[in-house]
């Protein structure tokens, strides 16, 4: 077993996850990289099969118990791999590492997403299918989060992303069911739709609700007028034509959140200037994650990082952070990786700093109970000061969890050291 233990921070390049072409065209195609495994569930409320998207984390392996927050993504064959591309980049240090869930919605997405029925929109007849919003939540409240909370290595510490329709979904949730989600990225919600129904109810409804610990995250395009270019973000609210109805009620959500600061509510609100409809979600889903999890991002790294602080302000960087996890996911959760805490042990011996080499080992055995590679750092710890029967104690403590030939070898040879 190597003890040449290195963070991996992995960057991968994303491709379609979809490629709409015909099938013999991609029947010997080779993919640099493919995002998500296809799986399914059949819906008794829906009455229908709905296809999902499911990626887990590269760090996860089924021989170790682990469980990450999860990620619900609306028109998952399309967002999926923008948040994967997003997460490859910044999970570890700006955001948690987490299960990204896609759900499909290339069926059936207007009668499914939006919030209230209608049969005209704009003046102009809408005969599409609409108005499901109840139900499809129903729908991911009681089949499809049991289901992903049986199946995958999940917690119950959940984030919903949705763009248009789907932002309007996600605001809606957010107003009738706030608890079913942690944390909310509305991405150009449509809040126009029904003359503003929801806009209006959540006049009524945000001041008494209680979002004490949920985050929105919410944005707005740049394209405010279709056909005016001297309609800015300072005079539209001054307009009055249905030409600039999607911004107007986006800044009145805005507003009204702003305005309403003690019900607990995390918010935060950006306008994308340089965007359109359209291009909005990526650095939307980039800026939101990462603003969500703010209080995810590791703290006091300089002061990790200098071989003058001492092991007792370390020690109270790392119990600080602990806290911190467990105040916001609301279950304990270790403050750092496995391989942080063990490469820092191993970097604490090579700089002859063996009171805090032992402490990395022992909060790694603390934190990673269940870790035969924890232990066996620990006997190289007890070997490297001669302490043999620590060493041996460890070793074979290691061997209880992972009996490999490694481990019966090694703990022969400490005791013929002996």
């Amino acid at each position: 077993m190597t003890k040449k233990l290195k963070i991996v921070m992995t960057m991968g390049i994303i491709v379609l996850f979809q490629q709409f072409i015909k099938a013999q065209e991609i029947k010997n195609q080779h993919f640099l990289q493919k995002v998500g495994i296809i799986d399914s569930l059949y819906s008794k409320i829906l009455k229908e099969s709905r296809n999902i998207y499911v990626q887990v984390p590269t760090s996860y392996t089924s021989k170790k118990n682990q469980k990450y927050p999860v990620v619900y993504i609306l028109d998952g064959e399309i967002f999926l791999p923008t948040v994967n591309d997003v997460q490859n980049y910044y999970s570890g240090g700006f955001t948690p590492e987490m299960v990204l869930v896609g759900i499909s919605n290339h069926k059936n997405r207007t009668r499914d997403l939006t919030t209230s029925p209608i049969t005209t929109k704009y003046g102009m007849p809408f005969n599409e299918k609409n108005g499901g919003a109840k139900n499809f939540r129903k729908f991911i409240e009681t089949e499809l989060i049991p289901f992903i909370e049986n199946t995958y290595p999940v917690t119950n510490y959940r984030t919903l992303i949705g763009h248009s329709y789907a932002g309007l979904f996600t605001i809606s949730t957010l107003i009738e069911q706030p608890n079913l989600f942690s944390n909310y990225l509305a991405i150009d919600p449509s809040l126009d739709w029904d003359n503003q129904k929801l806009l209006k109810e959540a006049q009524k409804k945000v001041s008494v609700q209680n979002y004490k610990n949920k985050t929105l995250f919410m944005s707005l395009n740049g394209q405010l007028h279709m056909q005016n270019s001297q309609i800015t973000i300072d005079n539209v609210m001054q307009d009055t034509t249905n030409f600039t109805l999607f911004a107007r009620s986006n800044i009145a959500f805005s507003n009204l959140m702003k305005q309403k600061t003690n019900n607990g509510l995390s918010f935060v609100w950006k306008f994308y200037p340089k965007d359109i409809h359209g291009t909005i979600p990526f650095p939307s889903i980039m800026d939101g994650l990462i603003s969500t999890f703010e209080w995810y991002q590791m703290e006091n790294t300089d002061r990790i990082n200098s071989f003058e602080t001492s092991k007792e302000e370390i020690f109270s960087i790392i119990k600080h952070r602990e806290e911190k996890l467990k105040k916001h996911f609301g279950y304990s959760e270790p403050p750092y990786p496995e391989e942080l805490l063990n490469v820092s042990g191993y970097m604490n011996m090579d700089m002859k700093q063996l009171e805090k080499a032992k402490m990395y080992f022992e909060l790694a055995i603390k934190y990673y109970p269940k870790s035969a590679n924890a232990y066996d750092s620990m006997a190289d710890y007890y070997e490297a000061q001669n302490d043999i029967a620590n060493a041996i104690k460890f070793v074979e403590k290691a061997a209880e969890l992972n009996n490999t030939e490694y481990f019966k070898n090694r703990v022969q040879e400490l005791k013929n050291k002996n």
